[in-house]
């Protein structure tokens, strides 16, 4: 005679209609019973639904022996179900319910959150930065996506992140991840399972990131993020090297003549409105003419204040603007060109240092600019914006290359000096004689052509007749 089995007991009120939807992936009524007491424990209202004694029920400490305790541990640590399967079986639900499902009008947030634990044999445990405490602790570090409108939000994705010295090889190993790669995953993840969004959004420790945006925009996935105020970028003499360079050069008289400012309405979580203040600014190739703008936003435009202004580069275009003509880009005739010169991102490198773990987010010189490719130059960047596949040049010395003679000088057999004669530009000839000097002409002809069939402005045609001609670039500012 066998003896019947306990039907698992259900979930509190109506939370059983939703917790029985997961029935079909786990395969025993413990797991079914464990996950109904998961999910209470996290739902209803107690103090700390962190620690297994609360989301059991039982007093902290002397309740850790308690046999809820213990059945809510075997579950979350022995039990074999797959986490990823409830989590996109939750997923579908949000996206199936009209209440909840998302529009082409939110956002895809992207973001990580830390959390402080002792030890050293937990999974995914090392030092590293915790942004919800705002410094470099031992802990775990999550990074999740969520969606979000004006009226809910809810998460979608989540992903820990695992310090080097998890791997074999640390961070030269295959398995190793940076956070900006889990992030650029789980957006191309969330694009792929249909959830519709306007664009993606995260703060500075991501939008400072050259090779983040650049990930979105080779996965054409429209973005609107945060600047840091400092973020640096090419300019020649006087023209804004940073965000708060061009916020300060808008012109603001007061709020009856704003001038390059147009008044917003801010609403804040707890219902108040404020008047703030956003223009477009213009920096390096980033504008309101171009694919990426660069707006700022501040609560008062006379003096922006640090803690009450924000800089981020949208993709969306300018509704007021003209629309742009769609120029075809001819294919690049050089094999190892890298093919991001014109990525919407408005970022031409292909390599960038990634966000480290351990003293948080650090700041890069922007991208080179196109439309800006009359500015200064130096060897670094040249390299960046040409091919990085191809031979290495030496570090160029201006020392040794601008060196004036007098003019009544001499000859080296006492004849009169010879006049500069210019000749055509020859690739081998001239990394022979001046390497250093190649690599600009070369990439400001190969980003030209892929940005546009036109011919270029008389400026960048004067800067590339002069440096294929062999004419020195003066690379320093003067005193």
């Amino acid at each position: 005679m066998t003896t019947r089995r306990l039907p698992c007991p259900p979930a509190p009120g109506p939370l059983e209609a939703y917790a029985a939807r997961f029935d079909g992936l786990l395969s025993t009524p413990a797991q079914r019973r464990g996950f109904r007491e998961y999910l209470a424990g996290l739902l209803l209202p107690r103090g700390r639904n962190k620690t297994l004694t609360c989301l059991a029920g039982t007093e902290p400490v002397v309740g850790a022996q308690h046999p809820s305790v213990q059945r809510l541990q075997f579950f979350l640590s022995e039990s074999t179900w797959d986490h990823e399967r409830v989590n996109a079986r939750r997923v579908e639900l949000l996206l199936a319910d009209p209440a909840t499902a998302p529009h082409a009008g939110g956002v895809l947030l992207i973001d990580d959150s830390g959390d402080r634990k002792d030890g050293k044999t937990t999974a995914h445990i090392g030092r590293q930065w915790l942004g919800r405490l705002g410094k470099t602790d031992n802990g775990i570090v999550t990074v999740t996506t969520c969606w979000a409108d004006e009226n809910l939000y809810y998460p979608l994705h989540a992903v820990p992140y695992s310090p080097g010295h998890h791997f074999p090889k640390g961070r030269s190993d295959p398995g190793f991840r940076t956070k900006l790669q889990i992030a650029a995953e789980l957006a191309r993840t969330a694009k792929a399972t249909g959830v519709a969004f306007r664009a993606v959004a995260a703060d500075c420790a991501y939008g400072d990131q050259d090779s983040f945006r650049r990930q979105l925009s080779e996965a054409e996935l429209p973005f609107a993020m945060a600047l840091k105020p400092s973020h640096g970028t090419w300019a020649y003499g006087k023209d804004a090297y940073t965000p708060a360079d061009a916020a300060r050069a808008l012109t603001w008289t007061e709020p009856e003549h704003p001038g390059d400012w147009t008044a917003v309405e801010r609403t804040f979580r707890d219902g108040h409105t404020e008047t703030w203040w956003a223009a477009d600014v213009h920096l390096g190739w980033w504008g309101p003419d171009g694919n990426v703008r660069l707006i700022v936003a501040t609560a008062d435009p006379a003096t922006p204040p640090a803690k009450a202004t924000w800089y981020w580069p949208p993709t969306c275009p300018d509704p007021a603007a003209p629309a742009r003509p769609i120029v075809p880009n001819p294919p690049l005739t050089c094999t190892k060109s890298s093919g991001s010169t014109a990525s919407g991102t408005g970022s031409s490198r292909t390599t960038s240092r990634s966000r480290t773990n351990s003293g948080g987010p650090t700041s890069r010189p922007a991208p080179t600019p196109l439309s800006a490719a009359t500015r200064r130059w130096s060897p670094a960047r040249s390299r960046s914006v040409g091919t990085p596949g191809s031979v290495r040049h030496p570090r160029f010395r201006p020392a040794q290359h601008q060196r004036s003679r007098p003019k009544n000088r001499a000859g080296p057999r006492g004849g009169p000096t010879r006049p500069h004669q210019p000749h055509t530009a020859s690739r081998p000839k001239a990394i022979r004689a001046v390497r250093a000097w190649l690599v600009p002409w070369t990439s400001l002809q190969r980003c030209w052509r892929a940005w546009s069939n036109a011919p270029p402005p008389p400026e960048l045609q004067a800067l590339i007749n002069a440096v294929g001609a062999g004419h020195p670039l003066d690379l320093y500012s003067p005193a």
